[in-house]
């Protein structure tokens, strides 16, 4: 069994001071050479620049929940009411298909595209009592459901070669690798690469460890995933053994995503809606955009095919 690295949070520094209330989907373009990530509750997105310190926002009239890169510099966004083509530069939109489920009970949740450039998009039940959420695979105008049974659906992202597909439900604190045809997106056999102990009711937050959120894989394959409420990033191998533990300066982190000119600096969303006012005291930097550098870089993000 490999040792387990534990790097401690003073590596870690913050990108955007800008707070969200609950920063989601951050996502590095790299034409532009600038972070994208959402704010769902506050309806925005996000836009920074590292190399000037610019930033920009956009707000919507629904949760903007993800978003990914679609050829000549537009926009995919996933919205409570449906999947959504938008032009940063103008500020057009156009609606490219509708949310196929009750939106007064769902929204649609962690989406991001496959090396294809395909869109896979799960949703998340609000609820929150039973397994009713799905995941969604869009393409050439079509919006297919492709799996369920879980009731907040996220940690979306491929192994290097683009024949395993990681999904999470973070409810079950459960991380699960899906077998998937790369040429037609059609998936196999699902089995549980991690799973995290729940939450513990009355025990101290100082001893939850977490559930697993967004995440992202790097060139060697090894899945990063945020631990919300637990303060931390994990880097998993693809054997679903512990290599690496970050710990954050902020009780709930969001989603990683591999950013910068070589892919090595790890961008981390995080949330501070709802959290404790002392909480909030003793974390100045939570709902901001941190950054660390890793040795390993990310893979090169998929752009929507169309």
């Amino acid at each position: 069994m490999t040792a387990l690295e534990v790097v401690d949070a003073s590596a870690v520094s913050v990108a955007v001071a800008t707070p969200s209330l609950l920063g989601e989907s951050p996502v590095w373009h790299p034409q532009e050479q600038c972070l994208y990530w959402c704010d769902i509750p506050g309806q925005r997105l996000n836009r920074f620049d590292p190399a000037t310190g610019q930033q920009a926002h956009w707000g919507f009239p629904t949760e903007v929940a993800s978003c990914a890169l679609m050829q000549g510099g537009a926009l995919l966004l996933a919205l409570r009411d449906g999947l959504w083509r938008f032009e940063p530069r103008s500020g057009e939109r156009q609606c490219l298909v509708a949310a196929p489920y009750d939106t007064a009970c769902e929204r649609f949740n962690d989406g991001k595209c496959d090396p294809q450039g395909r869109f896979w998009v799960g949703t998340l039940y609000e609820p929150r009592h039973s397994p009713n959420a799905a995941l969604y695979c869009y393409m050439q105008g079509q919006l297919t459901r492709r799996a369920g049974g879980v009731t907040v659906s996220n940690g979306l992202a491929w192994s290097p070669d683009g024949r395993i597909l990681y999904w999470t439900d973070t409810t079950a604190h459960a991380i699960y690798a899906v077998a998937v045809d790369p040429l037609t997106g059609t998936l196999g056999a699902r089995r549980t690469f991690a799973q995290f102990d729940l939450k513990t009711e009355g025990a101290a937050l100082g001893a939850y460890g977490g559930r697993p959120d967004g995440a992202a894989v790097d060139i060697d394959g090894c899945y990063w995933v945020a631990m919300f409420e637990g303060g931390r990033l994990l880097r998993l191998s693809p054997g679903g053994e512990i290599l690496n533990e970050l710990c954050l300066p902020v009780r709930c982190p969001t989603m990683p995503c591999f950013g910068g000119a070589d892919l090595r600096t790890l961008y981390v969303t995080t949330a501070r809606k709802g959290r404790p006012a002392d909480e909030l005291a003793a974390q100045p930097w939570a709902g901001c955009v941190l950054q660390v550098r890793v040795d390993t870089p990310g893979q090169p993000v998929g752009l929507f095919a169309g």
